[in-house]
């Protein structure tokens, strides 16, 4: 054997074995697949597609009785668009993953966690946040009663606790303090402002019956 011979001189090409083989089994398979017709390149390649992004898409919101068009990309949630795209800061984004409510909004008059929401997802639904909830200088019975009985203390709670008690006053005009409860058991208020909430949700009630009467 030569020096040039011994294994330690040879070059490599950089090519190893398996990596030659790797490559070889790759490059039959792929054309047994376009070859068998799973993969129709030409009708891939003319098929619409449904998909929304990957960059910024414009879409027409329905957002407390008005149409807005807005940019968004696939990834923002109905809260990030709300606050930082539209400037409706009311609704608040505290844990940002469901489990304070701080962020609740309408769709529909059903109560959501707007930071949960992807805002592609919302469609035609129309969009109803603390900001709306008043008509004009007129605020609703339950932000008059939020007011008067001091139902606020920090108040990074307290839009998505009226959106909660509104709604729920929107379907039952008499509801007992457990049918409060219920309808704000999602809601989280590290001041613990519970006992006012129930107080005020109650007597907005009363308000709402006089004012049918």
């Amino acid at each position: 054997m030569t020096k040039q011979d011994k294994p330690e001189n040879r070059k490599r090409s950089g090519v190893t074995r398996r990596g030659f083989f790797k490559r070889a089994s790759f490059t039959v398979a792929s054309a047994a697949i376009v070859d068998s017709g799973l993969i129709n390149t030409k009708e891939a390649a003319a098929a619409p597609s449904n998909f929304v992004g990957p960059g910024r898409t414009p879409i027409q919101l329905r957002i407390n009785g008005m149409e807005r068009r807005v940019e968004v990309e696939p990834h923002n949630t109905l809260a990030e668009v709300l606050r930082f795209k539209l400037g409706l800061t009311g609704t608040k984004v505290v844990c940002d993953r469901g489990s304070c409510s701080a962020c609740t909004v309408w769709l529909d008059s059903t109560p959501v966690c707007s930071c949960m929401m992807l805002v592609i997802d919302v469609g035609v639904r129309a969009i109803t946040t603390i900001e709306g909830l008043a008509k004009g200088e007129n605020l609703h019975p339950v932000q008059s009663a939020f007011i008067e009985y001091d139902a606020m203390q920090c108040g990074y709670c307290t839009p998505g606790m009226v959106m909660s008690c509104a709604a729920l006053l929107a379907r039952n005009s008499n509801p007992t303090l457990e049918d409060v409860q219920a309808a704000t058991s999602g809601n989280l208020c590290r001041c613990g402002t519970y006992p006012k909430v129930f107080e005020a949700t109650l007597a907005a009630a009363k308000s709402i019956q006089r004012g049918r009467s």
